[in-house]
C-alpha cells in the first residue's frame, strides 16, 4: 500500500526552487532532488548497470554477502524505514534476511511516486513483510513512520547507496543528527557511503561511455519545461562532471554552450546564461575510511558494525543508538 503524504504544493515547491536556485547570485543551482522524476529515476537505475559506476554493485556485493550478519546485530521487534528507497532491489536482501527471522513493516520514503509503486512490486512477494510507501521528503516520512510504531518496536533506519555523499560536509553531519533525534535506544542506522577512489575512476562513473548520466541530468531541464512551461533548449547545455578536490566531491553541471536567455513562465522568471556558465545539479562526496567513526560520533551513534567492498571501495556501516 503507498501513503501519498504531501504537505505543500510539489508544483509550487518545485517553482519556487526553480526560481530560487536560478536566480541565486554567483553558481546557478538546482536541487537535486529534481533529477529524480518518473524518467529521471529509470535513467538512473540504467545509470547503475553502466560499467563505470561501480556503487550499486559493490553495495550488493556487501549486502549479498552479509545480510545474514547485519541482521543478526538488530534485536526482535524490528520495523524497517528507507530514506530513498528507489526501486528496493537491493533492499531485498536485508528484507529476506530478517523475514527468516520475523514478520517486518517496511517503509519506503520517496520523493518519486514511480519508484514507490516500482518498490512495491519488486518486493510485495516477500514472506512476512508488509509494505506501507510515504511519498515524502526524508525527514517527514520518518516522522511519519516513528509516530506509528509501538512502544516495544525497534526501527532500523537504511540510507543506502551513499546518498549521504549529496550532502555538503557539516550539512551531512546535521542531517544524520535529525535521524538520530527521531530514534531511541535499541534503534539502528545502516549508511552506504562511497570510499575514495581515483580521479579518473570517478570522471568515468559520472560520465558513462553511453551518455546515460549526460541524459539524466539533462533531463531536469525537460522536467522544468514538462512541469512550469519553460523553454530550454536542451541542445544549447551539456553534461559536465568534475572532481572537486578540495570538498572531496564529484560535481554534475549542465553547461550553457551559447548566450542565451530562458523564460520559466510557471515560476514567474527569465534568465541569461552566459556561454559557459553552468547550473550545479549534484555533488557526491567520496569518504576517507579514516573519517568514518568521527562521522558517526558527531551524528551521536555508535559504530556497531562495518563491511567493506574492496573491488569498488565501499563501506556499509551499522550505527546504533545507545
Amino acid at each position: 500500500m503507498l501513503t501519498h503524504l504531501i504537505t505543500t504544493n510539489p508544483l509550487t515547491e518545485f517553482a519556487h526552487d526553480v526560481r530560487a536556485g536560478l536566480s541565486k547570485p554567483g553558481q546557478k543551482e538546482l536541487p537535486s532532488k529534481y533529477l529524480y522524476d518518473s524518467l529521471g529515476s529509470t535513467l538512473f537505475e540504467a545509470i547503475c548497470q553502466t560499467r563505470e559506476y561501480g556503487i550499486s554493485r559493490a553495495e550488493e556485493r556487501i549486502l549479498r554477502k552479509h545480510a545474514a550478519d547485519i541482521v543478526s546485530h538488530l534485536p526482535p521487534n524490528m520495523m524497517v524505514a528507507e530514506l530513498g528507497s528507489g526501486t528496493g532491489r537491493k533492499t531485498r536482501l536485508i528484507l529476506e534476511a530478517l523475514s527468516r527471522k520475523q514478520s517486518t513493516s517496511y517503509y519506503p520514503i520517496e520523493i518519486s511516486p514511480a519508484a514507490l509503486a516500482v518498490c512495491e512490486r519488486e518486493l510485495r512477494d516477500i514472506n512476512s513483510i508488509s509494505i506501507v510507501g510515504f511519498e515524502r521528503e526524508y525527514l517527514d516520512g520518518l516522522l511519519e513512520v516513528t509516530a506509528r510504531r509501538a512502544e516495544d518496536q525497534h526501527l532500523m533506519v537504511l540510507f543506502l547507496g551513499s546518498t549521504i555523499g549529496n550532502f555538503d560536509g557539516a550539512a551531512g553531519i546535521s542531517f544524520l543528527q535529525q535521524v538520530h533525534a527521531l530514534l531511541r535506544p535499541g534503534d539502528s542506522l545502516l549508511l552506504g557511503v562511497d570510499l575514495e577512489k581515483p580521479v579518473p575512476v570517478l570522471h568515468a562513473a559520472y560520465d558513462d561511455s553511453l551518455k546515460i548520466t549526460a541524459a539524466f541530468n539533462k533531463n531536469v531541464l525537460a522536467r522544468i519545461n514538462r512541469e512550469l512551461d519553460a523553454n530550454f533548449d536542451l541542445a544549447n547545455f551539456e553534461h559536465f562532471a568534475r572532481f572537486n578536490s578540495d570538498a572531496r566531491s564529484i560535481e554534475m553541471h549542465l553547461v550553457s554552450t551559447r548566450y542565451q536567455t530562458v523564460t520559466i513562465p510557471s515560476a514567474g522568471i527569465s534568465i541569461d546564461f552566459r556561454q559557459g556558465e553552468t547550473i550545479w545539479t549534484e555533488s557526491c562526496h567520496k569518504f576517507r575510511p579514516d573519517e568514518l567513526a568521527e562521522m558517526a560520533s558527531l551524528a551521536r551513534f555508535h559504530c556497531e558494525a562495518q563491511w567493506v567492498d574492496h573491488e569498488w571501495p565501499f563501506a556499509e556501516l551499522l550505527w546504533t543508538v545507545e
